[in-house]
């Protein structure tokens, strides 16, 4: 709880994404094949971003991130994400973290409905716009071993 409390507490929308954002998409299998954007990200972005404190990502994950101290030890070690799963994969689970497990504390940052725990701010709002979770993916489909 507390640490959902502090991930819900640190979330902000980075890019003033909004709820008129969302795109729709087809998961298949376990993934969403299609970019949300129809192009690719941009990893250097999508670096950024994952480093960012707002995006909350780095509280939770760790990876090959030697200038960034105090990373988290509650999720996978990013380390070789690209390797273990596929970008539709990981676009899956930025979308939609609790598809995969409904008791997680990761947030779904392209969401709206059916969320438990948000602060009013973020009612009706996705954490992420669909370029966002492109260039996230796009970065963590580099990190290979």
């Amino acid at each position: 709880m507390i640490v959902a409390a502090l991930v819900a507490a640190n979330l902000t929308l980075a890019g003033g994404a909004t709820a008129e954002d969302l795109v729709p998409y087809k998961i298949v299998g376990d993934g969403i094949p299609a970019s949300l954007t129809g192009s690719p990200g941009d990893a250097a972005r999508g670096r950024a971003l994952m480093l960012a404190r707002t995006t909350t990502c780095i509280l939770c994950h760790s990876g090959p991130f030697p200038e960034t101290r105090f990373q988290g030890d509650l999720a996978p070690d990013l380390t070789g994400a690209g390797n273990r799963w596929t970008a539709s994969q990981l676009r899956l689970r930025l979308v939609d973290a609790s598809r995969f497990n409904p008791q997680t504390i990761m947030p779904s940052y392209y969401r709206k409905d059916d969320l438990v725990r948000v602060g009013r701010s973020f009612a009706g709002k996705p954490i992420l716009s669909a370029a966002e979770i492109e260039d996230i993916v796009a970065f963590l489909a580099t990190l290979r071993d």
